[in-house]
């Protein structure tokens, strides 16, 4: 399995078949080559594995579902609920079945589990994807560090595997983390009646 699978996993809701994977997935995390990534992921999979499993999934909830600042759907942070978000699903997918992969289950194609998952089956192309997603992943670690969450470990672990953010990334997370996700605002009704405009 490849260190991409084991950020992967973890970072998944945790049901019941997952929960008892937790000591085979941090028993194969032992494996990987020594580097300052891989310790950093097992150091946080000896915590997953050990948190009992009703308070791992009140935390997985807590952090990645009702919180924008760490949701794990990266395309709502560069395109919020815009229509250009389906545009870009859209393409992720269509990224997928050019690889000769099928995006099965109920997540988005742009959720970063199934992102390294991909990354995992087509290094090359994920990676490649992944440092596209540089700046919102750097953006997502840096609330999850902000909250003191465990889950930040995965998404340190992810970052030393990445590419160093560039100037021009690293201006693009300042203006993400200034402006927040983008809003639609095609279709809304006038604030005032016409005759008043």
């Amino acid at each position: 399995m490849s260190a991409f699978a084991h950020i992967s996993l973890p970072l998944q809701h945790p049901d019941a078949e997952l929960l008892a994977a937790r000591s085979d997935i941090a028993r194969e995390a032992a494996t990987l080559p020594v580097s300052p990534a891989a310790d950093a992921l097992r150091t946080f999979l000896g915590w997953w594995e050990r948190e009992p499993g009703a308070a791992l999934g009140r935390r997985y909830v807590e952090t990645f579902d009702l919180s924008r600042r760490t949701a794990l759907d990266l395309t709502y942070y560069t395109h919020g609920d815009r229509r250009q978000r389906g545009l870009a699903l859209v393409a992720l997918l269509r990224r997928y079945a050019e690889s000769g992969l099928e995006l099965e289950g109920p997540e988005l194609p742009d959720h970063l589990p199934v992102m390294l998952e991909y990354a995992a089956l087509d290094p090359v192309g994920g990676g490649a994807l992944l440092a596209e997603y540089r700046p919102v992943i750097e953006l997502v670690r840096l609330a999850l560090e902000r909250a003191e969450s465990p889950y930040a470990g995965p998404l340190a672990t992810l970052c030393l595997m990445l590419p160093a953010l560039r100037p021009d990334e690293r201006a693009e997370l300042r203006r993400l983390a200034r402006a927040g996700p983008p809003g639609e605002s095609v279709g809304l009704a006038p604030l005032a009646p016409p005759a008043r405009l």
